[in-house]
């Protein structure tokens, strides 16, 4: 018999074998139950932070007003991290059920490093020391940004048994190497003892600002050939790059890994929402289903796919040779896609430098005025 439940789209995308995250978190989210609302009903089975989710989230409405009153007078980057640290291990518990019944591998909420730190491998690795521990919950994620300096700072955490999210990768070369920190970091996780099936790790690869850097770039060249391929360069990149997720996992380094108990690093299409209002606004979704990966969406998307999202079976196994074509096709109207990539990551370090600068300054504004508060009582 067929029920509600098995006719809506969110619940068909995860009986294809995605997993749907939300990427958003606030304390109004968790403190109205909203969170708890959408693992119920729209089958979200973990959350993705950064720095400029909770820039908004602390630039919104009193959610944080009792808080911001109670750490008066504190260090604001000390403040910023007792915020985030609370929201995200309240999330973790929110979860935990998803945690358990998964058996580790969804109901996980991942915290992000400040990311002034991305091009420094030591203080990357002491902060995530630090956010594991002060958040101490086994469903939290640490991201840690897959910038030449972070491959080691992956590696590294990994090997203390801290499940990491590895964020900001655009290009295919970049991901076989996080590839490779991640196996190099669990080959060291297990030497040193720890359980291999509670460390958790997904690989979050950005999707829809590849389109909107490739389509900018093709409409430049402007020839009714460049035009013709806009909006296609993003899928086909991430297509790719499962293809290179799906070459790691039948060699002999993952296949030991896995016989001592491993779980895989899930690919995770992050940057889901769609920017160009003349694309479908689930295309970033419905291109992208196939199993063992994850999709993490802001609200909109979410929202979006869930009223009219179209689940058709396996879009991305077998389809790496037309990607590749797509690919070769912008390579050959001038535009590079490595260029491309490399671009994106530096663009996006500065972005979220940008967003914990607003979130640093939003937050001693609160500090500030709950001090003076307090002083006028």
């Amino acid at each position: 018999m067929t029920t509600p439940s098995d006719l809506r789209p969110t619940h068909r995308l995860s009986e294809s074998g995605v997993s749907i995250w939300l990427d958003d978190l606030s304390r109004e989210r968790l403190a109205t139950g909203d969170l708890a609302r959408l693992v119920a009903e729209k089958d979200v089975v973990g959350v993705t932070t950064n720095p400029t989710i909770f820039a908004a989230a602390l630039s919104k409405g009193d959610a944080y007003a009792s808080a911001l009153a109670e750490l008066a007078g504190a260090d604001v980057e000390a403040a910023v991290e007792r915020i985030t640290t609370d929201d995200v291990r309240d999330a973790a518990d929110v979860l935990r059920p998803v945690y358990d019944s998964t058996r580790a591998v969804d109901g996980r909420v991942s915290i992000e490093v400040d990311p002034r730190l991305a091009r420094e491998t030591e203080a990357t690795v002491a902060t995530a020391e630090r956010l594991w521990a002060t958040v101490a919950r086994p469903n939290v994620m640490i991201k840690i940004p897959a910038t030449v300096e972070g491959l080691p700072a992956i590696t590294r955490v990994l090997a203390q048994g801290i499940s990491v999210n590895v964020t900001l990768i655009f290009s295919i070369e970049r991901y076989r190497a996080v590839l490779d920190a991640w196996l190099a970091g669990l080959e060291q996780a297990r030497a040193n003892g720890h359980d291999l099936a509670t460390i958790g790790s997904v690989a979050s690869f950005f999707v829809s600002r590849v389109d909107t850097a490739v389509d900018a770039a093709l409409e430049k060249v402007g020839s009714p050939e460049a035009l013709d391929l806009r909006g296609k360069a993003a899928i086909a990149n991430a297509r790719l790059a499962f293809a290179a997720y799906e070459q790691v996992v039948v060699g002999e380094r993952w296949q030991a890994l896995a016989a001592a108990g491993a779980q895989p690093q899930r690919p995770l299409w992050a940057s889901t929402g769609v920017k160009n209002p003349e694309y479908r606004d689930t295309m970033y979704v419905d291109e992208l289903v196939v199993a063992g990966v994850v999709n993490t969406m802001p609200e909109a998307t979410l929202d979006a796919f869930a009223d009219h999202g179209i689940v058709i079976g396996d879009t991305v196994t077998g389809t790496g040779d037309e990607a590749a074509a797509v690919i070769a096709a912008v390579e050959a109207q001038g535009v590079s896609l490595a260029a491309v990539t490399a671009q994106l990551e530096a663009e996006g370090v500065e972005k979220f430098e940008v967003s914990w600068s607003q979130l640093l300054q939003t937050t001693q504004d609160g500090l500030d005025a709950a001090a003076a508060a307090g002083g006028a009582r």
